[in-house]
């Protein structure tokens, strides 16, 4: 009878240690990280990641799709399981900032199963630019087929450096694409090439008729706006529709457009910051852009409100904000805006000690955050308001 007893209670032990496993891991994978507004929450989704880039939520809610920069893309689903590359994916130019870079979803995702990104592409002079395609993800979710390339970055200068890229859509489904200057700074201000530009075209690639230079004799129909120097954050704003993007800047420099249909953003003419040589360029002209020094070095650039509906937010101290990742400095930023001025900022994470490449709101309300790394993670933050 006494062993019979020493047996259940080992079994008891077994399965009560088997049951607490699950939340002893959860507890382990969650931090806390102080911030203006309350305790932040801090869990590891996923890790594994080789230099993620961008994600995006697929239907649903729970399951995405994440870029890695050396060209694969896969699935990471609701409990944090990384898939295997999904094939048909294009061939990448993974050198220096070059590799597969955005994806999002096509409006009628729906309907259509449509994927895009943008990827670094290989000229054939050993330089690169920046490219668009669309491929239908397969049911199984396995692969992408019938991928074709819709825009091209012409012409190709990068020799690592300075590709963007984020994509938009807007509500009239008009596909922005914010570029890089491919490290080539006067080529900004040149309206017969696409680096250092805002492009605004179709979903098939086509150009849009009411474009601001459509027609006019050495300017590419596809530019919205340019003197812009590397682009990778931009977001819809969800209560006026308008696009906010960021870009990186040379010391000090970074800075956050609403960019204006035809008009001119300064680079390299005018900046907030100061050259890598320590040379100090113009400043901007308030009729040249609207813009404002943010300090950060990439990332996107979401709100706390998911696609323009109006609603109780998941965390109300984050209400109008936006956040943006922080590569050189390693932090998550917020931004309060009243209108569309920034009235206060909020350096967050800073302790994590990573480099934040993508920021994303979930449609739970929380933020996703990716780290460039070799053994990247997808982080999930929340906001313990108290």
């Amino acid at each position: 009878m006494q062993g019979t007893l020493n047996d259940r209670a080992t079994w008891l032990t077994t399965v009560t240690a088997a049951a607490l496993l699950p939340l002893l891991a959860q507890a382990a994978s969650e931090q806390q990280f102080p911030s203006e507004q309350g305790q932040l929450t801090v869990n590891t989704v996923a890790d594994g990641l080789r230099n993620p880039w961008a994600l995006a939520f697929l239907p649903g809610g729970k399951d995405m799709l994440v870029t890695e920069r050396p060209g694969n893309l896969r699935l990471v689903n609701a409990e944090g399981k990384v898939g295997p590359p999904i094939s048909g994916v294009p061939k990448v130019w993974a050198e220096g900032q070059g590799g597969l870079l955005d994806v999002v979803l096509s409006p009628a995702f729906g309907k259509d199963r449509t994927v895009y990104l943008s990827y670094a592409e290989a000229g054939d002079d050993g330089k690169a630019g920046t490219a668009v395609g669309r491929g239908q993800l397969s049911e199984d979710r396995a692969r992408l087929e019938n991928f074709t390339v819709i825009f091209r970055q012409q012409p190709k200068l990068s020799v690592g450096n300075h590709f963007g890229s984020r994509l938009v859509f807007d509500r009239e489904g008009y596909l922005f694409i914010a570029l890089g200057e491919n490290n080539q700074r006067p080529t900004a201000q040149d309206l017969d090439k696409l680096q250092g530009k805002i492009v605004r075209i179709l979903p098939d690639g086509e150009v849009p008729k009411d474009n601001p230079f459509v027609g006019q004799a050495n300017v590419r129909p596809e530019i919205w706006s340019f003197g812009h120097r590397n682009q990778q954050g931009a977001a819809l704003n969800p209560w006026t529709d308008t696009l906010w993007t960021h870009e990186h800047g040379p010391r000090g420099g970074d800075e956050i457009n609403i960019p204006q249909p035809g008009k001119n953003y300064g680079w390299p003419i005018a900046t907030h910051g100061i050259n890598y040589s320590l040379l100090r360029f113009r400043r901007p002209r308030a009729s040249m852009c609207r813009a404002w020094s943010t300090r950060t070095m990439s990332g996107e650039v979401p709100w706390h409100q998911r696609h323009g509906v109006l609603r109780q937010p998941t965390f109300k101290g984050w209400d109008h904000n936006l956040f943006i990742g922080a590569l050189a400095s390693q932090e998550l930023i917020r931004l309060q805006l009243k209108g569309d001025k920034v009235v206060h900022e909020e350096r967050l994470l800073g302790d994590l000690k990573a480099r934040i490449r993508d920021v994303r709101v979930g449609p739970d309300g929380y933020l996703y955050v990716l780290t460039d790394d070799k053994d990247g993670q997808l982080l999930k933050v929340g906001l313990n308001e108290g």
